[in-house]
């Protein structure tokens, strides 16, 4: 029997839905707006992201997912049936089989959780996998092959630094620094340098357009409007590439240091294949300028950025569904 298959990477700032046969169906944040007295749904992804920092008091625009993993299970379990529903369409009455992402230092409650949510918004059976596994595959590393590759997946709640090998993950560390840190990070910045508040929104806005790693002679430019400190008034202010990779730099350097925390508990054998192979660099997060020029500088070891890094996690979620039984040993949960 014909069985509709999704793969979700549900994460922490995005929600990327892929369809085997049909490709990327649904990009959208993961923000849901509740009315506060009903507690109902009034929108779901980017209509609801629209009105963070814009709404009126019975208004609420919620990210159910905290840190990569569920922190509100009702919401998360809207959203899904939201995605879901989009994703099939209206007239398919078949349940799908759907593999989800979640952290590598899930918890058994929390994959538990994340389990539950999606059978309850309507998927017959729910695999949920290990990020760098599916990121891996996604980046289109033979994640099944003898020999180690190293991925660094960086998202909005978490990034993930795992060695992947015969089908598995032989060292990793989850570290809760990524896109939405690098937002706050902006945010105290322009506050500190120029007494300017800026919203979430503008944050991540700067961070798309001017985010780098390390400085350069050749530097971007971008023009932010926000709320004067002193005088309580509207001001512009002018940001440079060169600005935004200092305010950076304390994040990437923790990243960093997960990174070489993993290499010391990998065997030799698997660091001479990182060594020849390179590392990837996958996640919405991982785009940010120069960022693999940072990591080689850092670790001495060739270093390169997966092809349309942000979609690897989804992608690989549905190579997976695509091919079941080839890839059974590398899914955490069945139930």
């Amino acid at each position: 029997m014909f069985t509709r298959k999704i793969g979700i990477d549900l994460g922490t700032a995005n929600t990327i839905v892929f369809v085997p046969g049909k490709g990327f169906v649904i990009n959208e944040p993961t923000i849901v707006a509740l009315s506060v007295p009903e507690n109902a749904v009034l929108a779901v992804g980017r209509e609801a992201k629209e009105m963070i920092g814009r709404t009126p008091e019975s208004i609420v625009a919620y990210k159910p997912l905290k840190e990569g993993v569920i922190a509100d299970y009702y919401i998360t379990k809207a959203m899904l049936k939201y995605f879901i529903s989009r994703a099939i369409g209206p007239l398919n009455i078949l349940r799908p089989e759907i593999a989800i992402s979640v952290p590598a230092g899930i918890t058994q409650t929390e994959r538990r959780a994340v389990i539950n949510a999606a059978k309850e918004a309507g998927a017959k059976e729910a695999y949920v996998v290990k990020e760098p596994i599916l990121a891996a595959l996604g980046a289109g590393i033979p994640i099944n092959a003898y020999a180690g590759n190293m991925i660094i997946n960086i998202g909005g709640g978490t990034s993930e630094v795992a060695v992947v090998s015969l089908g598995g993950i032989v060292s990793w560390a989850s570290l809760r620094v990524a896109g939405n840190k690098f937002d706050q990070a902006i945010m105290d910045y322009t506050k500190k340098k120029y007494a300017l508040s800026i919203g979430e929104q503008t944050a991540e806005s700067v961070k798309i357009h001017i985010g780098a790693a390390l400085s350069a002679k050749d530097q971007k430019q971008h023009t932010v409007r926000g709320r004067d400190l002193v005088s309580g008034l509207p001001k512009d202010i002018t940001l440079h590439s060169n600005e935004i990779a200092e305010a950076l730099t304390p994040h990437i350097m923790d990243i960093a240091a997960s990174v070489q925390n993993v290499f010391n508990g990998t065997p030799p054998e698997l660091v001479a294949d990182i060594m020849e192979k390179g590392i990837v660099l996958s996640g919405g997060g991982a785009q940010i300028q120069y960022l693999d020029e940072f990591f080689r500088r850092m670790t001495g070891v060739p270093t390169y950025l997966a092809e349309e890094p942000l979609f690897c996690v989804a992608k690989g979620a549905g190579l997976i569904l695509t091919h079941l039984d080839i890839y059974k040993k590398t899914l955490l949960n069945k139930r």
